[in-house]
């Protein structure tokens, strides 16, 4: 029996070259984890080191609903995408659209516990090291997610005026994993902030 009767002959496909939204946007992920990553550790090198209060166990309370509201925010963007690559363009801006909505209440939610740490509990980013680490983490994560909003907003409004179909369906998850590495984040940051951090 001969070596080519032995090897299962496939069609060959040409090799192609990945996605250059998808590479460029995974070279940002791994740049933007190595800033996260140096906050995450100075809030936990400075954390009780606080020499006055308020400290986290005074203060903190574990944001449940936003958290809930943030993190579903990952599955919806993913059907969103599902929905434009089977072309349902009206399915997709559903989905887009309670995506931006669940991203909205989490930063509004983000902004009512700033609120109240700030005028009723005294804590700003130059109370104690507790207040600047916490701002400074919370904060950078906060930024990306009103980055990833307003993208995302867009996306929306170029569904809903028909500039979105499914030719566009990689340009969308490319968004979608900046998304989903921001939802990642956050379970870092709740973690080690509002968890193991009180």
């Amino acid at each position: 029996m001969s070596e080519a009767a032995i090897i299962p002959q496939h069609e060959t496909e040409a090799w192609k070259l990945p996605s250059r939204g998808v590479v460029g946007m995974a070279c940002l992920i791994l740049a933007e984890a190595a800033i996260f990553i140096i906050f995450v550790v100075a809030y936990l090198f400075y954390l009780g080191k606080s020499l006055s209060g308020p400290t986290p166990r005074d203060v903190l309370e574990l944001p449940v609903f936003t958290s809930i509201c943030l993190l579903s925010s990952s599955l919806t963007l993913h059907l969103a995408v599902a929905s434009l690559h089977k072309g349902a363009t009206r399915l997709c801006s559903l989905w887009l659209a309670i995506t931006v909505l669940l991203g909205g209440i989490f930063l509004v939610g983000t902004g009512m516990e700033w609120y109240h740490l700030i005028y009723v509990d005294g804590l700003t980013i130059r109370t104690n090291l507790f207040g600047t680490t916490f701002y400074s983490l919370v904060g950078l994560h906060g930024f990306h997610v009103i980055v990833g909003l307003f993208l995302l907003s867009l996306a929306l409004l170029f569904s809903l005026r028909g500039q979105l179909n499914n030719s566009h369906t990689e340009k969308l998850e490319v968004l979608s994993l900046y998304w989903h590495f921001v939802d990642a984040v956050w379970i870092v940051v709740l973690l080690v902030v509002y968890v193991f951090g009180r």
